[in-house]
């Protein structure tokens, strides 16, 4: 092997890596607005959380109301909730039985 070409490729290296370790990569760009900045801001607009309409404040704040007025979860299909039992117990066998 020649170590002439070696000793020039670790050189080149050592004089390469400084270059690239400049500390201000690692800040923010100067027009990158701050997380903290935008959790401040007020949001004007909003998606229905049951089909993802979009929909003006007022309209959001009446349906989040009737959504916490409600007394009773909604009516699943017995069939789906049978669906729904049997997925848990596949997941709960699985974790005891890998192969299953």
């Amino acid at each position: 092997m020649n170590y002439d070409l070696l000793k020039l490729g670790i050189a080149m290296v050592t004089i390469a890596i400084p270059g690239t370790l400049n500390p201000s990569f690692a800040l923010p760009s100067p027009d990158d607005i701050s997380e903290e900045v935008l959790r401040t801001e007020i949001i004007l607009e909003t998606r229905s959380p049951l089909d993802g309409t979009p929909l003006t404040i007022a309209e959001y704040t009446e349906l989040e109301a009737q959504l916490q007025e409600r007394e009773f979860a909604p009516e699943i299909d017995p069939e789906v909730q049978q669906l729904i039992f049997q997925l848990r117990l596949l997941k709960l066998v699985r974790s005891f039985v890998p192969f299953f």
